[in-house]
């Protein structure tokens, strides 16, 4: 599955906003009437889910950006917090790896980064938070730092303390995890229907190191190894 982040470095998304949507993206696109079966994506969707599962995220801008939503996929667009752009994820339909849409091939897989958000945003997005200097809010966005807005959201998903990722890695292992948990059995049908109502927000968190080796949680991601982490290594955890 490749899933593409809107990107763009004068206005940035926080990190954690972008794995947000990027998780919202993919289980909506496999809930979706498309994926179920009968629909146009079932069958591709059935042989990937199948074997190895595997996510690619790359990043676009601009005319690229635009290009890739003609693409078989799902859209997530979620609001940042004062200062920051929204998040932007497309979660497009399972396909080979070779040969590529030509709009996919044309965006970027490596170097993606986002800011975690401990600092203000960068201008132009500057120019809003100065002004809301003077209403003294300046003190509530550094509060806030990298935190998920996303109070409330029905399940959440815990990013390991112990290991460094890139921004991409770190969306393709929380949308994992978000898909797990959809797929869990151990989730009751009437959750999975609220969740659904919800745009199956999400909630990620970064535990302290003692929680993370002690608490367990029904879903449990172990990323193989083949990118940049050296595997077997557990990545994220969902519950609800």
């Amino acid at each position: 599955m490749q899933i593409t982040l809107r990107y763009d470095k004068v206005h940035p998304s926080r990190r954690l906003d972008v794995a947000e949507a990027t998780a919202r993206a993919v289980v909506a696109l496999l809930a979706s009437p498309e994926a179920a079966p009968g629909g146009p994506w079932h069958e591709a969707v059935r042989y990937w889910r199948d074997g190895r599962i595997r996510k690619l995220v790359r990043r676009a801008r601009g005319r690229r950006w635009d290009e890739v939503q003609a693409l078989p996929g799902v859209t997530v667009t979620q609001d940042g917090p004062l200062g920051w752009a929204p998040a932007e994820a497309r979660a497009l339909v399972p396909g080979p790896v070779r040969p590529l849409p030509t709009a996919l091939a044309k965006t970027q897989v490596e170097g993606t980064h986002f800011p975690d958000g401990d600092e203000l945003p960068p201008a132009p997005a500057a120019v809003t938070a100065a002004v809301d200097r003077a209403a003294g809010r300046t003190a509530d966005l550094l509060a806030l730092g990298s935190a998920s807005t996303s109070q409330g959201a029905l399940v959440t998903v815990e990013v390991t303390p112990l290991h460094e990722m890139t921004s991409g890695k770190l969306c393709a292992q929380v949308a994992h995890a978000a898909q797990l948990a959809w797929q869990s059995p151990d989730m009751p049908p009437a959750l999975r229907d609220a969740w659904a109502e919800d745009g199956y927000r999400v909630r990620v968190v970064l535990p302290g190191a003692d929680s993370w080796r002690s608490t367990p949680r029904p879903v449990s991601v172990v990323d193989a190894g083949f990118t940049e982490l050296d595997g077997p290594t557990e990545t994220t955890r969902a519950f609800w």
